[in-house]
């Protein structure tokens, strides 16, 4: 491939991630058919990775994905006799269309296609993991290989949950809307699992180059403030809203100079933005006490607070995080949960406490970058360089970023040098 393919290839990549939701669910909402209107887009990035070697990319790269998808949409009519039917629809141009709103009172109304994309990949006709899947691919952009990382299951598996789902969506005939107040509920748990998703993609940078997808990120906040709209008296939209805010605050302190990942003890929290604090304290105050307790986004949201309270890493509250972990084990255990547990235990009761608690968790996560980067971290702090070298770069080599990659090999060539015991606070 040359060095001209291999640039396109890779705007061609960046533009799906970045504009993918919003191609499929222009092109969902003109011709009323999800799995084709996702063909039709990925038949545009084939053209594109075709033509724009040659002719160089456009000035909107998005718009000239949509023209030929649709292009392809009115061949397809064409074929099938139909195109005189659907030929106005194909006229509106989806970077200035909006539908009209029948009633401006009316509280239930959102026009939003992306919102809408989400809630048709999210319908209880199909499977949790297969609309984790089908949104994480249409909605985030994602490749199955960066799902199956995040889900952690086989590319295999997730390329197998897309087809069926799509052909599920297909039979049933879902309509390409936000349900109304009876039918949310059924869709409430993936909508807001699979956003966070979407957040989590841009925030941590899982693949590529760039550790972090602002665009991802702030794509997913937009959606959660559609939904705090659509469902005020929801509790666990506005814990989410409120996570995210704290999370997005730290965006500035992530990347040194180098353009590597900062872990959050390293992080320069005088670059973190107090605005968007601010505004997870105001979502996290819409809450009224529900008498049912915390849930599983209030639960994160409540430790993400708990950082964003002090000036320090060190003199961070983690006795409480370590009980708000206890509470989401509780609500909802898994590797991940525990192993983000283990991290406080450390802080608050020191390295040598948390590894066995590592230890109870290798099974599950042995092929996941973050166990073993959390594994080297205690190891340098109870002195162990060596071990610790090792464990940097076992992580290193594990599926993820390049530009996280990067960072643990240089963890890994400075940790003999470290050498520093871990003591266990009193």
């Amino acid at each position: 491939m040359s060095t001209t393919d291999t640039g396109a290839r890779r705007t061609v990549e960046a533009v799906w991630r970045g504009e993918a939701a919003s191609i499929v669910a222009a092109l969902t909402r003109h011709t009323g058919d999800f799995a084709w209107s996702e063909d039709l887009a990925q038949e545009a990035l084939l053209e594109a990775l075709t033509r724009w070697p040659r002719s160089g990319v456009p000035d909107r790269p998005g718009a000239w994905l949509l023209t030929v998808a649709k292009r392809r949409a009115a061949d397809g009519w064409r074929r099938s006799e139909r195109l005189s039917h659907r030929e106005p629809l194909l006229a509106v141009d989806v970077e200035g269309a909006t539908d009209a709103v029948d009633d401006l009172a009316d509280p239930d109304r959102i026009d939003d296609d992306v919102l809408r994309l989400v809630f048709v990949a999210c319908h209880p006709v199909l499977m949790p993991q297969a609309r984790l899947a089908l949104t994480l691919r249409t909605v985030a952009g994602l490749t199955t290989e960066q799902i199956a990382r995040m889900l952690l299951v086989k590319v295999q598996a997730v390329q197998q949950r897309i087809v069926r789902a799509k052909r599920t969506l297909a039979d049933a005939e879902v309509a390409f809307e936000v349900p109304d107040r009876t039918e949310r509920p059924a869709r409430m748990a993936s909508v807001l699992q699979v956003t966070y998703l979407l957040f989590t993609e841009g925030y941590t940078g899982g693949t590529g180059e760039k550790p972090l997808r602002p665009q991802a990120a702030h794509e997913a906040i937009r959606l959660v403030r559609q939904l705090a709209f659509l469902l005020p008296a929801e509790p666990e939209v506005h814990a989410l809203n409120a996570l995210m805010e704290f999370q997005v605050s730290r965006f500035a302190a992530r990347i040194d100079s180098d353009g590597l990942p900062v872990a959050l003890a390293q992080q320069d929290r005088r670059l973190w933005d107090h605005s968007a604090i601010s505004r997870g304290r105001v979502a996290l105050g819409r809450i009224a006490s529900p008498p049912r307790g915390y849930g599983y986004y209030r639960l994160q949201a409540e430790i993400a607070a708990c950082h964003c309270a002090t000036t320090s890493y060190k003199d961070t509250d983690w006795d409480r995080i370590v009980r708000l972990y206890d509470a989401l084990a509780a609500l909802a255990d898994s590797p991940i949960v525990r192993l983000n547990r283990a991290v406080a235990v450390s802080m608050r009761d020191g390295a040598a406490e948390a590894l066995p608690l590592l230890s109870q968790i290798e099974k599950p996560l042995s092929g996941f970058r973050g166990w073993h980067a959390v594994k080297a971290e205690l190891l340098e702090r109870l002195g162990e360089t060596e071990a610790a070298a090792a464990e940097f770069r076992e992580a290193a080599a594990l599926p993820g970023s390049t530009v996280e990659a990067a960072a643990l090999r240089r963890r890994a060539d400075t940790a003999r040098g470290t050498g520093r015991a871990d003591q266990p606070k009193p």
